[in-house]
């Protein structure tokens, strides 16, 4: 016992030397990843409050990433924390055979968009704390221009300490180009979707083979949180809090908020499971946090997960699936800001229960996770789709997307006019309101199980005769419409037929009066 206690003690003074000086190369505070013995999720739930950042959890223990002289709080919490390494790594090689490092990442992407500038662009969204690109590569039939088609993204390796993400993005990049002539499959994904892939948010981590940035901060802890930073979607005049931010969460936000896109997913590694929002409503690990969205969401999260089958098979996630929060809850998350703030249905992905794998398994793990890729992808068509346009001058109108009995909203895309609302197959009512317009309802709208349902969206002021002006006139011209007079202008504003409701619409917009939107 005696022999086994110094070894252990003799092993943690080594992990501290070494990662001392490795820390001390990168100004880098020297951080331990511990493992600890969960009692209650209430234990959860008081790590990440303390500012550590819990990693994984399997029911009984946690692996936590903490700062070095927090392991003494812990002891003196009652926790017996058990040193598995530091952070960053004194470990890991920083580009063993089979990655890719900054250098060679910039140089493949570079090399792919030289290759096939006809169907992808390669777009800087911005530097890291260290100067480094955070890189795009965007993927589509006409990459200059934006179209009526949804747009899509992966993001890897948020944390630098998990790389295999940005391998499988690479992969999938030069797979959807390299296929194109010769795939139909792929044809159709390029072009018919707006693909986004950012391989590596976390450059600096993952030069540093740390988790965090080079400003010490866990990326994936440090977007808005709700409702503490915001308390509404962007479009409704949310507060974004940029600049507060660091670098790389500002640049990934702003981007976001330039586009509309409509699924997400962000990869991760440390476990083999897809982790559905929401991470965090308020209330504590271990309890189911849904979303409006939530079969839906879970129904996204199992195309992904059931074509890899070790992640299908876990005996710890049924499905291969999970609700963030009933793992454990996070605060500052990437998927719960996407959803809550963009509007972008958005999961974590964990690819692999090792964070750093010998590079001789990434064409494997590429083997397992292609077809969940490509299928998770292609999610993205379904539902309903539509442009939303002024019809008087035929111009894009950035609308709210409602669905009767649900209180999740999407959005347009405020340039191009196009809307895209993933649901499932059934019948819904549908109602599209913008600031100045009247409401205009899509009753009983039969979604099938492939492409999706197209319905295009005439929005209209109440100016009946396009003078610019909302008036008796209008009234009028509503009225002669409904006891069918020939008017040469069509009186259905509210898109439910011509009946009273059109009158009383255009009544309402004269006295700026409110009009609603899901009417008995």
């Amino acid at each position: 016992m005696i022999k086994k206690c110094f070894l252990n003690l003799l092993f943690c003074n080594l992990l501290f030397i070494a990662g001392a000086s490795f820390a001390d190369e990168t100004s880098l505070p020297l951080w331990y990843i511990v493992q600890v013995d969960i009692n209650n999720p209430q234990e959860l739930t008081w790590l990440e409050q303390q500012g550590y950042s819990v990693d994984s959890y399997n029911g009984k223990v946690a692996q936590v990433y903490i700062p070095a002289e927090a392991l003494e709080k812990l002891q003196s919490m009652g926790f017996k924390p058990q040193i598995l390494g530091t952070d960053p790594s004194s470990i890991y090689e920083k580009t063993p055979s089979g990655y890719h490092n900054y250098a060679e990442l910039t140089q493949f992407l570079q090399d792919l968009t030289n290759t096939y500038p006809d169907l992808s662009r390669l777009i800087s969204l911005g530097q890291s704390i260290q100067g480094r690109e955070i890189w795009a590569i965007h993927i589509t039939d006409n990459p200059d221009i934006e179209e009526d088609e949804p747009e899509f993204k992966y993001i890897s390796t948020i944390h630098g300490d998990e790389p295999v993400g940005t391998e499988l993005c690479l992969s999938l990049a030069q797979y959807l180009l390299q296929n194109y002539t010769s795939d139909p499959r792929i044809r159709n994904l390029v072009d018919e979707i707006s693909i986004w892939i950012v391989p590596l948010m976390n450059p600096d981590g993952r030069e540093l083979v740390t988790r965090r940035n080079a400003n010490s901060y866990d990326l994936n802890r440090s977007f808005p949180e709700y409702p503490t930073d915001f308390n509404t979607f962007y479009y409704d005049g949310g507060n974004p809090s940029i600049e507060t931010r660091q670098p790389e969460i500002q640049h990934i936000m702003r981007w976001c908020m330039e586009h509309n896109f409509v699924l997400s997913a962000n990869f991760h590694g440390g476990s083999c499971v897809v982790n559905y929002p929401y991470d965090d409503d308020g209330g504590p690990s271990g309890v189911e946090a849904p979303t409006p969205d939530d079969t839906l969401i879970r129904w996204l999260s199992t195309q992904y997960a059931q074509y890899n089958s070790l992640m299908y098979n876990s005996t710890e996630f049924p499905g291969g699936i999970t609700n963030g929060a009933a793992w454990y809850v996070i605060t500052g998350g990437m998927q719960d800001w996407n959803y809550r703030f963009t509007g972008c249905i958005d999961v974590t992905i964990e690819l692999y229960d090792i964070k750093f794998p010998g590079g001789t398994i990434i064409p494997v793990l590429w083997g397992q996770n292609r077809e969940s890729m490509l299928s998770y992808m292609e999610c993205v068509l379904r539902g309903v789709r539509g442009l939303i346009y002024d019809r008087n001058n035929s111009e894009p109108v950035w609308t709210k997307v409602l669905v009767q009995g649900n209180t999740q909203p999407v959005f347009n895309h405020p340039r191009v006019g196009n809307y895209h609302r993933l649901l499932l197959p059934d019948t819904y009512n549908l109602a599209f309101v913008a600031q100045g317009y009247i409401p205009y309802r899509a009753n009983a709208i039969e979604v099938q199980s492939g492409i999706a349902t197209r319905i295009e969206v005439p929005l209209s002021t109440g100016d009946l005769n396009n003078d610019e002006e909302i008036n008796d006139l209008d009234i009028d011209l509503a009225v002669q419409s409904i006891l069918g007079l020939p008017v040469e202008v069509n009186s259905d504003v509210d898109g439910n037929g011509l009946s009273a409701t059109d009158i009383q619409a255009i009544i309402n917009q004269t006295l700026s009066a409110p009009i609603g939107i899901f009417p008995e």
